[in-house]
């Protein structure tokens, strides 16, 4: 039995888990009690993630990060634009 569907939902799950604090940190453009460090970290950890699921052809690897990424990526570029 293929655990594909074990990826699918384990995707879902924690790219849902982000998008309410991506939806008011773009809504609001607060940023202020983000941590720098930790976004680019995060982000670039997202990027590596998605590489790796392309390596590995992984759908739901690269769905998942690929929203992330574009969610955690955006949420960056307001902490730099405003602080």
């Amino acid at each position: 039995m293929s655990m594909e569907w074990a990826g699918y939902l384990a995707a879902a799950m924690t790219t849902l888990a982000f998008v309410p604090q991506a939806v008011k940190t773009i809504r609001t453009r607060d940023t202020r009690s983000i941590s720098l460090g930790m976004y680019v970290v995060f982000t670039a950890g997202i990027a590596m993630w998605l590489i790796y699921g392309i390596a590995l052809n992984s759908v739901p690897m690269i769905l998942a990060n690929i929203v992330t990424f574009l969610l955690s990526a955006t949420i960056l570029g307001l902490k730099l634009k405003h602080g």
